[in-house]
């Protein structure tokens, strides 16, 4: 099956995902104030997804220096709150993304192995940052957990790309 890769330098067609302890929804995509990333996780089952975002949590403020941050999984509500709760993340944790919202980002999607792992189809890692004007800036997609970006290079990278206006690469 062939996987299309995210669309650099197009808007991401805007959809929304609960945020666990929040009546309130975010809408991923779309124009914003200000620039934004999105981490997509595996969910509640992966000890990986954890450590990075244990990781991500301890350098928050850095990010937040420079864009908003936003992390989501196909978990339930149930499910990202115990892991928000036991961990003490302090980001925006989205839960319920969808099959066809993680087809429509270029995510690698995941059949569990048995029900002992999860019990439902899941997102393989993915990063996505976006500038103010909803266009995709930069992609990081993984078809398993162990390939993750490196947190400290990539927002190196960021600030280097917002405080110089780059342009997007990759679009040839």
């Amino acid at each position: 099956m062939t996987h299309p890769k995210p669309a650099v330098g197009a808007v991401i067609a805007p959809f929304t995902l609960p945020m666990v302890g929040s009546d309130t929804e975010v809408t991923i995509g779309g124009e914003k104030p200000s620039w934004s990333v999105l981490f997509v996780y595996r969910g509640r089952h992966c000890p990986r997804c954890k450590r990075f975002l244990n990781k991500l949590n301890a350098v928050l403020p850095q990010w937040l220096e420079h864009m908003d941050v936003v992390v989501a999984s196909a978990d339930t509500a149930e499910k990202a709150a115990a892991d928000k709760a036991e961990f003490g993340w302090d980001f925006d944790l989205c839960y319920g993304l969808k099959e066809d919202q993680m087809r429509s980002l270029g995510l690698y999607v995941t059949i569990p192995l048995s029900e002992a792992e999860t019990d439902a189809n899941f997102a393989e890692p993915g990063t996505f940052a976006m500038r103010p004007d909803g266009t995709l800036m930069l992609v990081d997609i993984s078809n398993g957990p162990a390939a993750r970006p490196d947190l400290e290079e990539f927002l190196d990278g960021m600030i280097f790309n917002i405080t110089n206006d780059r342009p997007v690469r990759g679009t040839a």
